[in-house]
């Protein structure tokens, strides 16, 4: 009995056990809240939840009402507005007295004291001794403060990675107090204007770089019109013709005319085909966008990108157009596939472009092609363009480029010695010339000048270098000063230099170079042209025997025939 009492009693303990046990959410929430422990967590995790929701809001809102009394502007280096802030930075009086600061030689695509520190000299050896000039520049380690139109602002630096080639990236951040933007703007358009203040005598060279993105390189000297001697009306035809296109945006709109000129310059080499397109660059004030065809990894995608990411109003410039598609290192070698006698080389490199012909022509007038832009083309082998790529349209006007004329060759001699100064250049030519004796030679003491040498002087009168020997130049340094001679005797020797140099069988550049080698020795540029004349031409057709192929011609018919009869009869 005793047994059967205590099972009975331990079923009855497990069985209100059970019975207490929740079975349902409420019963278990319920039975979780008993305990007094939890409940104070509970209670600390709601509180704590609450607090930080009201911490997270208020600075928050402090933030924000913080952030509306400032104007956050943010430059990346690789925009043009980067290099605005910089040398506008670099030329504000309140920076110069700056306690924290990063000295650096960067010019920011100027060629200009625009961002030099005040009291360094030009030197104008800078460009043969490697040095820059010296500039103040935003440091990234502290922030600066400076006031603008009545406005406080802050200025600072940092550096991020994922930059060109892997390089560090800077970052200017400037922070205005203000409530509204008009401060903001105006300090844009006036870093913009002093920008493009000191940047009046250049342009501005831009090349694409292997992400497709535009990158500023280089800054030029603007180069005059005056220094490009062409055949007379290319330059007017050029000019005008560009300046009426700039001018006639409504035109085209008005007729549904894409926006677009192409000019395609073609003709010898060294003929002033890129020094045109330089000289119009800088007399329009527009920059310079290359464009390289064979460029490695270019293809037709990322080609028409970079058609499509040009500003409205620039020049695109692709040189060589002949050769963008060449599978040879040199041009001349792409003639041998019209020649059967030479033959193809198997080593000849492959292509390192992926760009195709149809993907250049969908990228110069395709629909996502760019409007407002020039676009000029080069080339030596003006057969070779596909008729595609001439037409109206893409090509708009075609201008062909020869070798010097005389007339060329005389206005270049009177460019390269016509005094520099105005007042030289106003100067009266007298009645008579005045004696030899006064002329001023233009060379330094310790050289030997013949006083009696005249512009009438014979060639056998002068110190001859014979033709074989090549051109020096001696102690007469480039340093030395050129004689001072007037306008007419110039335009004498002009005539004189013209007359020595055969029509349409030089380029300007060959005669240019030529000319370097007198740069202060006028009378001497004239007296040596024949024989400088003679040695090109001996040259030149020495190459030509070197280069042209010995072809061994087959036996004729008559001849295998005759050999065949002959080896009979001898059977």
């Amino acid at each position: 009995m005793s047994g059967c009492s205590n099972t009975t009693a331990s079923n009855g303990t497990l069985s209100q056990t059970s019975s207490a046990f929740p079975t349902d959410l409420t019963s278990l929430f319920t039975f979780l809240v008993s305990f007094s422990a939890l409940r104070d967590w509970l209670k600390l995790i709601v509180l704590g939840g609450v607090l930080e929701t009201f911490r997270r809001l208020a600075f928050h809102l402090y933030y924000k009402l913080y952030n509306s009394f400032f104007i956050t502007a943010r430059f990346d280096e690789d925009d043009s507005s980067y290099d605005w802030m910089m040398v506008f930075l670099s030329d504000q009086p309140s920076w110069r007295m700056a306690r924290d600061v990063q000295v650096s030689t960067r010019s920011y695509g100027l060629n200009s004291s625009a961002v030099m520190i005040e009291g360094e000299p030009e030197d104008p050896m800078a460009v043969m001794s490697g040095s820059r000039p010296l500039a103040y520049v935003p440091s990234t380690a502290s922030t600066h403060s400076m006031w603008y139109k009545g406005h406080w602002m802050r200025v600072s630096r940092s550096t991020k990675d994922g930059g060109y080639y892997g390089h560090k990236e800077d970052i200017l951040e400037i922070c205005i107090l203000s409530w509204n933007h008009t401060i903001l703007n105006r300090l844009l358009l006036d870093a913009k204007k002093a920008y493009k203040a000191a940047q009046e005598t250049t342009i501005s060279i831009f090349v694409s770089d292997s992400s497709n993105n535009w990158r500023h390189i280089a800054s030029r000297p603007k180069r005059p019109l005056t220094s490009i001697v062409l055949d007379p009306g290319i330059k007017d035809l050029l000019m005008d013709d560009a300046r009426d296109f700039l001018e006639s945006k409504g035109w085209y709109s008005a007729r549904g005319i894409p926006f677009r000129r192409g000019y395609l310059l073609y003709g010898a080499p060294g003929s002033g085909k890129t020094s045109i397109i330089h000289s119009l660059a800088g007399e329009l004030g527009l920059d310079v966008y290359v464009v390289s065809l064979s460029r490695v990894g270019l293809d037709d995608t990322a080609l028409s990108e970079l058609i499509s990411d040009l500003p409205e109003k620039c020049i695109a410039l692709m040189e060589d157009i002949d050769a963008a598609f060449s599978q040879t290192v040199n041009r001349d070698e792409d003639d041998a596939k019209d020649d059967p006698t030479k033959q193809k080389d198997p080593n000849a490199p492959a292509p390192r472009t992926t760009s195709s012909l149809s993907g250049l022509l969908n990228a110069l007038d395709g629909v996502g092609a760019q409007e407002g832009r020039i676009l000029f083309a080069t080339t030596n082998k003006y057969a070779s363009l596909d008729s595609a790529l001439c037409r109206p349209g893409r090509m708009d006007i075609h201008i062909e480029f020869k070798l010097a004329s005389q007339f060329q060759a005389q206005e270049l001699y009177r460019c390269f010695y016509l005094p520099d100064t105005e007042e030289d250049k106003e100067g009266k030519e007298t009645g008579t010339e005045k004696s030899n004796d006064n002329v001023d030679s233009g060379y330094s003491s310790d050289v030997t000048v013949n006083e009696k040498t005249s512009p009438t002087t014979t060639s056998s009168e002068l110190e001859v270098v014979t033709p074989s020997e090549p051109t020096t130049l001696g102690d007469r340094a480039h340093r030395a000063r050129a004689p001072k001679l007037s306008r007419g005797k110039i335009n004498a020797l002009a005539a004189r230099f013209s007359a020595a140099i055969p029509e349409r069988e030089f380029s300007m550049a060959s005669l240019q170079g030529y000319l370097m080698a007198y740069k202060v020795r006028p009378y001497e540029a004239v007296e040596q042209a024949p024989h400088w004349v003679e040695k090109e031409r001996t040259e030149a057709a020495a190459k030509k025997a070197k280069s042209t192929p010995v072809t061994v011609e087959a036996p004729n018919a008559v001849q295998e025939q005759g050999q065949a009869m002959k080896a009979t009869d001898e059977t």
